[in-house]
């Protein structure tokens, strides 16, 4: 019988262990994970290989899709019809729409609850957050917020959904066992997007209109810090900050910049802005993909999405999509 690998290697001389390993890896076949974009203007799902970097599927579906999330499986896409006033579900294997969730009027985002059974949808028309169930295709309650909601997010812990209103410029923290509202913070101008630190102890809104991004403790509910951007040669109303996305052991923070065409990168204990990266025209939200290393932006005026390689925070490719690129969800 042949022995295992490991075993080899620890019989092996030093060098030839390290020229094994090398081997190995060299042999082994690039991951590739798959990444979707919703088209708002052009009413289609934009799929890509990104091994590849490239569009390999064009998927026409409901009248202007925004916000998108993949189910924990990775079996459906979730797709916000704002204009048809539904959810439509894909099937990212056979790339079919197999049927709809019952979303209220005007969906813009959503979110999957801590069950992954359970799917949270801002409702822009309605001022209500709009609570599904997956499974039975059924409407369980709906929250009433603030004017306008649009950003959606769950704590790690998942006790807890965060909704912004654009125009009441609140971020409104819910309960999701009880399903109300237990607090709400007001913030800049315009909040588009909402995200908690992977601890928990920060929720990071920003402010669209406001240029700014609030940092809330979650524990008090109290801003303890106000992030500003500047961009030389840009004058301030170009800068608004729109998606946010912490890295995974949340030492960094990537910040979406709108008509600033810029990624702002931010240290994440000093609040301060590292780096800016130029990307896209009106760069909206952002996905990483599952291993971290890369993160797609949405351009929405340029028709592309840009890819940022996480470590060395530089842009390497652009890759051309539909019509006003909105969200993006990336799986296995």
């Amino acid at each position: 019988m042949q022995a295992p690998l490991n075993e080899i290697l620890k019989a092996a001389p030093a060098g030839l262990c390290t020229l094994a390993l090398l081997l190995v890896s060299a042999s082994a076949p690039a991951f590739a994970y798959t990444a979707y974009v919703s088209n708002e203007k052009g009413n289609s799902i934009s799929v890509i290989d990104t091994e590849k970097l490239a569009v390999t599927k064009t998927v026409p579906v409901g009248q202007r899709p925004r916000g998108i999330a993949l189910s924990p499986d990775g079996t459906e896409l979730y797709i916000c019809a704002g204009d048809d006033d539904t959810i439509q579900i894909l099937n990212t294997k056979t790339l079919q729409i197999t049927g709809e969730l019952p979303s209220g009027a005007d969906p813009e985002l959503l979110i999957l609850g801590p069950d992954g059974k359970t799917l949270y949808t801002s409702n822009e028309n309605d001022n209500l957050v709009t609570v599904i169930d997956i499974k039975d295709h059924k409407r369980i309650t709906e929250i009433p917020v603030g004017v306008e909601p649009e950003g959606m997010a769950l704590s790690p812990d998942g006790k807890t959904i965060v909704n912004t209103s654009e125009t009441t410029n609140m971020a409104h923290f819910i309960d999701t066992g009880e399903e109300k509202i237990i607090a709400n913070v007001l913030v800049d101008a315009r909040p588009r997007f909402a995200q908690y630190s992977p601890d928990g102890s920060e929720l990071w809104v920003s402010a669209e209109a406001g240029g700014s991004v609030s940092v809330i403790d979650t524990k008090t509910y109290q801003i303890k810090e106000k992030i500003h951007f500047a961009v030389p040669g840009l004058v301030k109303e170009a800068i608004q900050p729109v998606g946010i996305n912490f890295t995974a052991d949340g030492s960094k923070v990537f910040v979406a910049m709108g008509p600033a065409n810029r990624v702002a990168v931010v240290d994440a204990k000093t609040k301060n802005v590292d780096k800016y990266l130029l990307v896209g025209q009106r760069v909206w939200h952002m996905a990483f993909t599952p291993d971290g290393k890369y993160l797609y932006t949405t351009n929405g005026v340029s028709n592309d999405v840009s890819v940022i390689d996480v470590a060395g925070l530089k842009v390497i490719k652009s890759i051309a999509v539909g019509s006003f690129p909105w969200g993006v969800a990336i799986g296995n």
